[in-house]
């Protein structure tokens, strides 16, 4: 009997897969249906240790094809400057609590409520080590630049900094930055066309003031300016951004945001024509010294992507919503009605791609389908008990690697994304303890999380309304 493990081990690392797989046609799956998923790596990844004081390094790069490709780095990359615990089980739960926050404020937002108002390539850096869960960017403000860590959010269309004199700020890895100091920076109207834009703008001593609300609690509040800012050698001038005076919330680490949405005030919106509104992003895996890319312009979008068009809901531009039809598990479609994932008539429902959300989150019905489909593929891997959002976890202290069914994405229209093991089964702590890394929504909302997104390539070809996966991993 003793020879049956070694003998079964060795089977399991004689199977390869690759581990993306696009394909156009939802007749026929030609990737495997399984997968080999590496335990000891995963764990491994979770005791990667970054030192307060380790210096980040940035590096831009300018073309002639018009494209401005800029270094994307994994929140863990960055010091500590707020939370010395290096124990993943703490920094885990810390990032699931504020994911918790951030699905219940685009839930309400999405759903019209107007409680929470918020309309309002440089390095991108996931912000965890920093106190908020985001990836970062690495920009120079005003002129001379001043070089600032920024949040990156695809689902808001204000860019801000926190500014002097500062009334009310949290702290930065940075000086704050001092408008006084810069050449470049011009305070914004009350009566001119940019202030306009703002849903919510309000107005004081002659100069347009911005605020705005996240669903956590965390704000901004300032006055509206034009300001520079520096990507490598490339200067964007005259910028629409938010001088926050009053600030709050959990952008701790960070200067502020760089709002990627949809809407006419986002860093995308306001470049125009300089980019066609085009970008690409590929967010590097946790737990690795790798980094990902932030690339604008047309130059940035591939050629061999799998292209998805882009759904838009008039009553949140800023966000980018695709149509999703069906998801799979195993290489078979899990028997989910398409209209579960439909945007109606009225704004509601539709399934978003959401940068700053780390799981995806499903409609119930669909969720609770789905993660049967994976239990019951997975039924010769001992469980563990839920952990945090999650009722599916597995022990797999003591494995090397396991077999898992692959887990796909069916886009409207054809196309299908089969993620990565690593983008589904998550460690939560450093024993061997990884939960399905979905959740169930308890609105009509679909969210496509970062966990999801990671080390594929994702382009945006806002004039034309598509969005694209690979082709290749990064």
């Amino acid at each position: 009997m003793c020879f049956l493990l070694p003998l079964f081990k060795l089977l399991l690392l004689l199977i390869t897969v690759p581990l993306l797989s696009l394909i156009t046609s939802s007749a026929t799956l030609s990737y495997p249906h399984f997968q080999l998923f590496n335990v000891n790596e995963s764990i491994a990844a979770t005791k990667t240790q970054f030192h307060d004081g380790e210096e980040v390094e940035f590096q831009y790069h300018n073309d002639t094809s018009g494209k401005w490709k800029l270094k994307l780095l994994h929140r863990d990359k960055l010091s500590s400057t707020t939370n010395n615990s290096h124990d993943h089980r703490h920094r885990f739960h810390a990032r699931i609590q504020r994911d918790v926050k951030r699905v219940a404020y685009l839930t309400r937002r999405l759903a019209g409520s107007n409680h929470y108002v918020e309309d309002f390539g440089t390095d991108v850096v996931s912000g965890m080590e920093q106190g908020s869960g985001e990836y970062f960017v690495r920009i120079g403000v005003g002129s001379p630049p001043r070089s600032q860590f920024m949040v990156v959010d695809s689902g808001s269309d204000i860019v801000w900094v926190q500014c002097q004199p500062c009334n009310q700020c949290y702290k930065q890895s940075d000086p704050v930055f001092d408008p006084a100091d810069s050449a470049s920076f011009s305070g914004v109207s009350c009566g001119s066309a940019v202030c306009d834009l703002l849903e919510n703008a309000g107005c004081h001593a002659g100069r347009c003031h911005y605020e705005v609300s996240y669903g956590d609690g965390s704000y901004t509040k300032g006055t509206l300016a034009l300001e520079t800012l520096t990507m490598g050698r490339t200067a964007v001038r005259n910028l629409a951004i938010g001088c926050g005076h009053r600030n709050q919330g959990m952008f701790v680490g960070a200067a502020g945001l760089l709002g990627l949405g949809g809407g006419s005030l986002s860093f995308v919106g306001q470049l125009g024509g300089q980019t066609g509104g085009a970008f690409s992003y590929c967010l590097v895996s946790r737990g690795t010294g790798a980094s990902g890319s932030l690339e604008f312009g047309h130059g940035a979008l591939p050629a061999g992507a799998a292209w998805v068009t882009l759904v838009r809901n008039p009553q949140a531009t800023s966000f980018y919503y695709v149509g999703l039809s069906g998801l799979g598990v195993g290489g078979m479609r899990v028997p989910i009605s398409e209209d579960i994932f439909r945007l109606n008539q009225l704004g509601y429902g539709g399934v978003v791609m959401d940068t700053g959300t780390a799981v995806t989150r499903l409609p119930t019905l669909a969720y609770e389908a789905f993660r049967d489909s994976f239990i019951a593929q997975t039924g010769n891997l001992p469980r563990a008990s839920g952990s945090s959002m999650f009722d599916t976890c597995y022990n797999l202290f003591g494995f090397e690697s396991v077999r898992v069914p692959t887990v796909s994405f069916y886009f409207s229209g054809g196309p299908i994304l089969t993620l990565p093991a690593n983008n589904f089964l998550i460690p939560v702590d450093d024993v061997g303890t990884f939960c399905f890394a979905f959740a169930p929504s308890p609105s009509g909302l679909s969210i496509i999380g970062n966990i999801q997104q990671e080390g594929i390539q994702i382009s945006f070809d806002g004039a034309n309304g598509f969005v694209g996966f690979g082709p290749r991993v990064c």
